[in-house]
């Protein structure tokens, strides 16, 4: 594929058979608002955003929408949220109903990982 074009070659390395997961969730889940959601991960290390670092990111959620392509920055929005200063855990509020949460790994300059690095899962919330 392509190279991206601002972080160099190394950019978007992934180890083989790394991973992220909910560490605490699980796939049809039910909870309470907020709800804690741990970030779990496997084969790369958590680092602050702002540089390229090989082999590290940081995490991010994204609320009832899709994972982002590799390469592609993720967007910071409502329902895009970036845990640039390497957190691993945080307290999401959501609205009672049914729920789809992405964990999504990217790099120091916010160009995820794509799918590899990334998780989904639906829970409800009472």
């Amino acid at each position: 594929g392509a190279m991206p074009t601002d972080g160099g070659e190394e950019a978007l390395f992934v180890f083989v058979g790394a991973s992220v997961n909910f560490a605490n969730l699980t796939d049809g889940d039910t909870v309470t608002s907020p709800v804690l959601v741990k970030f779990g991960i496997s084969g790369m290390e958590v680092h602050a955003a702002g540089e390229i670092i090989k082999g590290t990111g940081h995490h991010h959620i994204i609320i009832d929408d899709a994972t982002t392509e590799p390469g592609t920055i993720v967007p910071a929005d409502d329902t895009h949220i970036h845990f640039g200063g390497g957190q691993t855990e945080t307290e999401l509020t959501l609205a009672p109903g049914k729920h789809t949460l992405s964990l999504q790994f990217a790099n120091g300059i916010h160009q995820s990982f794509g799918p590899q690095m990334s998780a989904t899962i639906t829970v409800f919330v009472k």
